[in-house]
């Protein structure tokens, strides 16, 4: 059973900062992807960031979405099995309910909700102007 659990949501002033925290058990971390989605009430679940390694080789590969490239960072650390989001420079516009993915379907698109396999209860990150 693949659990996936969110912490480090918050409340942050625009231009603050706040690391997510992805906590996976049950999940062979060295084989896949990960991924981080963002939901806001009413408009679909959109991708932020995700993380291919290449299973146990030393090919390591990170996605984006255009709206957050060079003020968030997803990183792995799979001695812990934990990924993370380092989000920087945070904007109003960022607000959502934060999710967690795991397991990319084979070729699928990462930015695409429906091709994950497991997800997280997210966690909320609210940024004020």
């Amino acid at each position: 059973q693949v659990q996936l659990v969110e912490s480090g949501g918050g409340s942050v002033q625009a231009g603050g900062s706040l690391r997510l925290s992805c906590e996976s058990s049950g999940y062979t971390f060295s084989m896949n992807w990960m991924g981080w989605f963002r939901q806001t009430p009413g408009k679909e679940r959109e991708g932020v960031a995700a993380l291919y390694n290449g299973g146990g080789s030393t090919y390591y590969a990170t996605y984006y979405a255009d709206s957050v490239k060079g003020r968030f960072t997803i990183s792995q650390d799979n001695a812990k099995n934990m990924v993370y989001l380092q989000m920087n420079s945070l904007k109003p516009e960022d607000t959502a309910m934060y999710y967690c993915a795991a397991d990319l379907v084979y070729g699928g698109n990462w930015y695409g909700s429906y091709e994950w396999n497991y997800w997280g209860q997210g966690t909320q990150v609210t940024v004020s102007s």
